[in-house]
């Protein structure tokens, strides 16, 4: 694979190969550039009474002198000759043989001296091989052809400072091409390399101010003269003064006053004041960036790094909304700021710190919602609001409806389908979360299958047992368990726990619990299930031992464990037991009214002296 360098040049010389090609094919023919234009209708012929002249037409066929716009100038067959040359050295060069490849372009020189990106490929070619003498001949015959040119002269000063060591000369053939033209960028990058190649930072600067001082509406030149001075005072040694900073500063607002929708500059901007923690300076700069290009995902990241980095959420938190109340128009700000939120709600969760977490979490769906009030034609903020409605707000109604929208938009996406039948099933609409799964199943049929993977199978076998499913349920989380049987635990949990609840298929379920507990011994929700699976099968003594265990193993308390602790202990006739249980499950679930009517049903028959069973108390 050839390095950077060589693909450098080879890029190079195709351009030159296009230049070349246009100058010599279009050289001496006028024809040439007029075939490219349409030509006007020719006007009605006026009468004349004068006689119309006779053309005389030449037979080629009789004269052995070509006519004359048939031949072709000596000039023009040694440019032919010349391109001929360039492609025969760019061969020789793609295949390596660099001494024939050079042979070649000094003949295309030889016709052309002034060819100077050639000039400067060849010499640059000559110096890597050591031939330092024959490399400025061709620059200097380049200057001679082109003297208003100033690359050759960068290449020049290039040569005597890098090889050669001769600063003094270097610096002079830089100050010529300043000269040719002071607003030329490139030529204040040389003169600082030179000079700081040297050891003098002081004649960079010196430079670099004389830059400064010009005046121009190109907002390139500033971001890279912007670039030269930071270079040098941002430095991991010393620490900038107030007033160097503000001199950098300087140059990039003039940079930031001719950006206009220039993207490239704004990004230079954006990021140099970044880098040096300007973050307030930053953040309306990219957020400009993305407004004009949306999708670069590298210009976010960056973003959310700055603020990492200098540990200022809070700060630019209260920037976004400040921005929010000038351009509540601009959708950016509200992604950007649900982003935050989102950020800080996990801290929160992480610190345990709950309702923190939740008002955080319910800031970050509000703004990715206006979000789309603002621009609902993209597909991410979708995602990232039905995300945080399904997981931590528990809004499955609200889900519905975002992700309803959500498939307005995007008809065809199964991602929408996806997260729609999830948000169904979580709300018990279970017969349209069905619908939707076979939905977003054929979409992504349709769309190359990338979302139908073993968790898509056993989310949609989720839906199907809720749906009273039960066969079409079993395949889906067998389905699920194929896809990916190293991590298949849930899956067989599931299954196993879904014959369990509806008393059938137990020996199956035995085997599919007992692989999940292979894969996950002390998970307390596949101990519960087998503890379950025991107490339908009637071995209630072993079931308490279990589902006992499994309350301990459980990372917080869950009702549905509770409930069929207690629903052992009332099959054991161990009542107060069977009561209390029932209890804690209620204060974890206190919508579950199954569990009200067995704490009601327990106490009554109690009174009556009888046990939960209906059996008498002796």
């Amino acid at each position: 694979m050839p390095d950077d360098y060589t693909r450098t040049m080879i890029a190079s010389g195709r351009r030159i190969a296009a230049l070349l090609l246009l100058v010599f094919s279009c050289a001496g023919s006028p024809a040439a550039f007029a075939r490219t234009r349409v030509a006007p209708p020719a006007p009605a012929p006026r009468p004349t009474s004068a006689p119309a002249k006779k053309i005389v037409r030449q037979d080629d066929s009789l004269n052995s002198t070509p006519a004359k716009d048939l031949q072709l100038r000596l000039e023009n067959e040694h440019k032919a000759d010349a391109l001929a040359h360039f492609v025969e050295g760019m061969a020789f060069e793609d295949s390596g043989e660099m001494d024939k490849a050079l042979a070649s372009y000094r003949k295309v020189l030889d016709v052309d001296p002034g060819q100077i990106e050639l000039a400067g490929r060849v010499a640059s070619l000559l110096s890597r091989q050591d031939d330092f003498p024959e490399a400025i001949d061709v620059l200097k015959d380049a200057i001679k052809a082109t003297p208003n040119a100033p690359e050759p002269l960068l290449e020049l000063a290039f040569i005597y400072s890098k090889y050669l060591g001769r600063t003094d000369q270097a610096i002079d053939y830089v100050n010529k091409a300043i000269a040719i033209n002071p607003q030329n960028i490139a030529a204040y990058e040389r003169f600082c390399e030179v000079a700081l190649a040297a050891g003098d930072e002081k004649k960079a600067v010196q430079a670099l101010d004389r830059a400064a001082a010009l005046k121009t509406d190109d907002a390139t030149f500033w971001t890279r003269l912007g670039k030269l001075y930071a270079s040098i005072v941002f430095k991991t040694d010393r620490n900038p003064t107030a007033d160097e900073i503000a001199r950098v500063n300087g140059i990039f607002k003039k940079a930031a006053d001719h950006a206009g929708d220039d993207s490239a500059v704004l990004k230079d901007l954006a990021d140099y004041y970044a880098s040096t923690q300007q973050i307030k300076e930053a953040i309306p700069l990219y957020l400009r960036l993305l407004e004009l290009e949306p999708e670069d995902t590298n210009a976010r990241e960056k973003l959310a790094t700055g603020f990492l980095m200098t540990n200022q959420r809070d700060k630019a938190i209260g920037m976004l909304e400040e921005i929010i109340k000038q351009h509540p128009e601009k959708y950016q700000p509200y992604d950007l700021l649900a982003g935050l939120f989102d950020d800080s709600a996990r801290v929160f969760e992480r610190d345990k710190k709950k309702d923190e977490a939740k008002a955080s979490f319910a800031k970050a769906a509000a703004n990715y919602e206006q979000s789309l009030i603002v621009n609902p034609e993209r597909i991410t903020p979708y995602v990232h609001l039905a995300e945080l409605l399904l997981g931590p707000l528990k809004e499955n109604e609200h889900a519905i409806k975002i992700l309803t929208e959500a498939r307005q938009h995007f008809p065809r996406t199964p991602e929408i389908a996806y997260y729609l039948g999830i948000a169904q099933r979580e709300a018990k609409h279970s017969q349209e979360s069905v619908a939707t799964f076979e939905e977003a199943l054929h979409e992504a049929e349709l769309d190359g299958g990338e979302i139908t993977n073993a968790r898509f199978f056993f989310d949609y076998g989720a839906a199907a047992e809720q749906a009273g499913l039960y066969d079409k349920a079993a395949g889906l989380f067998q389905k699920s368990i194929a896809l990916d049987p190293a991590n298949g635990a849930d899956a067989y949990n599931y299954l196993a726990y879904m014959w369990a609840e509806h008393n059938m298929r137990l020996d199956e379920a035995e085997q599919m619990v007992k692989l999940a507990l292979q894969s996950d011994p002390n998970n307390g929700a596949y101990i519960d299930t087998l503890g379950w699976l025991e107490y339908r099968e009637g071995k209630f003594d072993q079931a308490l031992v279990d589902l006992l265990r499994a309350a301990q193993k459980m990372t917080r308390d869950d009702p549905v464990v509770f409930e069929h602790i207690g629903d052992t202990f009332a099959k054991m006739n161990k009542v107060a037991q069977a009561v209390d249980a029932w209890q804690k499950a209620l204060n974890l679930d206190p919508q579950n009214k199954s569990l009200s009517e067995k704490i009601d049903n327990a106490k009554t028959k109690m009174s009556k002296g009888q046990t939960p069973n209906g059996n008498s108390i002796h």
